[in-house]
């Protein structure tokens, strides 16, 4: 006869950072089974707050997130079950679901937000009329036009014609500097700024072009602006990437050999209309050093006068501004496509042609040069922002049709040790939510992640789509 070997047991302490899920002071460390996984260790934390309606944690252990048994994670990491094992538990995120989608005449390149948590917002150090719910979405289209929305998929902007000052081909970036400015760029080879104007909610707004910027040789395809240093960096096809001051009195003159073709030599504006002119000029400097089109550029996020560059030559570049000198260069082994910082770890995410996005650090005394790579994507990642609220959360946007929603600290181990795995995955809405092999007709080209609105994607299928979960990203102990 035979009898059930009992499960094994460990000791665990259960620790938190949130205050509104804390255990009692008195609460000790804790025998359980070995057998735990997530849904049983989140019972035993309802249990010990007394909830009467459950709530669903997740678990850490040293970082990252339990994905299996208790002894399992034992079991893969030597370590003995007499170990006190040190538990941090958060909220369990929920899901994105959608919201809502903004159907165009076009493909939707590129897309912002405008909320009182956005950077643009943050800079103007004013209060902005748009309480949640009175955001304001922008987006570049292949159309050649830039529309600015309300939360009611209501246009209350939408740019001029090329003959009267936008863009003459499509938009491909388009980012909000202010409440009431905005920067654009094109594969017609230039950057533009733009006034915007709300009068009130019975008129429509007012895009107006302010000043051109020219010094790219072809299409310009990604741009990053720092409004408190009235700078604007842009990444070009042309192998090249340009600093622009966004202020007339600040911008050198446009070079002529820059300027279309049928301008009159020496001409310092453009006629548009009747009786209007747009101002043109040139870059504050031409930063040279790649050897393939650049795909992404950025400020750094704690020193404006650093900038990095991904390229399909398969480089991130650290560039120092005032003397437009690259001071790093890290190569990798795919060409990238797209770039974010996660300030608090000191990297940089950057999405490749390889499906995946590849973690790296990018200070002069990193021991390696990738950190960490996230696995999940089925075609290149051309988008990536990083979660607002989380110093470990990132979004990405791929030509399989989807965003996913990455945490960092999710991990599995695969042939090659350890890699980021996604939380979630949200498909276009235009597909019923499903993804596509191939992402024909649903590729996403842009991302941008507020903690106000949710994730903002645009793609192929012509729509802004914004998706909005809880919990994504939750802090870590501190």
């Amino acid at each position: 006869m035979t009898s059930d070997q009992p499960s094994s047991q460990v000791r665990v302490h259960l620790v938190t950072s949130q205050p509104d899920i804390a255990l009692p002071e008195n609460t000790g460390s804790v025998l359980v089974n070995t057998n735990f996984r997530r849904y049983a260790l989140s019972n035993l934390v309802n249990i010990i707050l007394e909830n009467e309606k459950p709530v669903p944690f997740d678990f850490l252990i040293n970082g990252t997130f339990l994905r299996s048994s208790l002894d399992d994670y034992l079991s893969q990491h030597a370590i003995s079950s007499e170990t006190t094992l040190n538990i941090e538990y958060v909220k369990a995120a929920i899901p994105p679901v959608h919201l809502a989608s903004f159907e165009h005449d076009d493909w939707v390149s590129s897309v912002d937000v405008l909320s009182n948590a956005s950077p643009a917002q943050k800079w103007a150090n004013q209060e902005y009329v748009g309480a949640p719910g009175h955001e304001r979405i922008l987006s570049a289209s292949y159309d050649g036009l830039l529309r600015v929305w309300d939360m009611s998929s209501r246009v209350t902007a939408t740019s001029p014609s090329s003959g009267n000052g936008g863009h003459v081909s499509s938009i491909k970036a388009a980012k909000f500097l202010s409440p009431s400015q905005i920067a654009s760029a094109s594969t017609d080879r230039t950057v533009r700024i733009w006034k915007y104007h709300e009068t009130s909610d019975k008129l429509p707004a007012v895009l107006s072009p302010q000043m051109e910027l020219y010094g790219h040789r072809a299409s310009v395809d990604a741009i990053a602006v720092h409004q408190p240093s009235s700078r604007l960096l842009s990444a070009s096809t042309d192998h090249s990437v340009c600093l622009w001051s966004t202020k007339k009195s600040d911008a050198p003159a446009a070079p002529e050999t820059s300027l279309p073709a049928n301008t009159v030599r020496g001409a310092k504006r453009r006629k548009v209309g009747p009786s209007v002119s747009t101002p043109r000029r040139g870059a504050l400097s031409s930063l040279k050093s790649h050897s393939a089109p650049v795909s992404a550029v950025i400020f750094a996020p704690n020193d404006p006068t650093v900038a990095y560059s991904t390229s399909w030559d398969h480089a991130l570049k650290t560039w120092d501004l005032p003397t437009s000198t690259p001071v790093d260069t890290r190569s990798t082994s795919h060409a990238l496509l797209s770039l974010a910082a996660l300030p608090h770890l000191n990297l940089v995410a950057a999405g490749t042609t390889a499906r995946h996005i590849t973690l790296i650090d990018p200070r002069a005394s990193a021991a390696s040069i990738v950190a960490m790579i996230l696995r999940g994507h089925s075609n290149s990642v051309v988008s990536l922002a990083a979660d607002p609220n989380s110093t470990y959360g990132l979004a990405s946007g791929s030509h399989d049709g989807t965003c996913r929603v990455w945490d960092v600290r999710s991990t599995k181990t695969d042939k090659d040790g350890p890699v980021g795995q996604s939380m979630y995955s949200i498909g276009r809405e235009s597909a019923g939510g499903e993804p596509k092999a191939s992402g024909d007709g649903v590729k996403v080209f842009g991302t941008i992640w507020d903690s106000g609105v949710g994730i903002v994607s645009a793609g192929e299928d012509k729509r802004v789509q914004i998706n909005r979960g809880k919990n994504i990203g939750s802090p870590a102990l501190t």
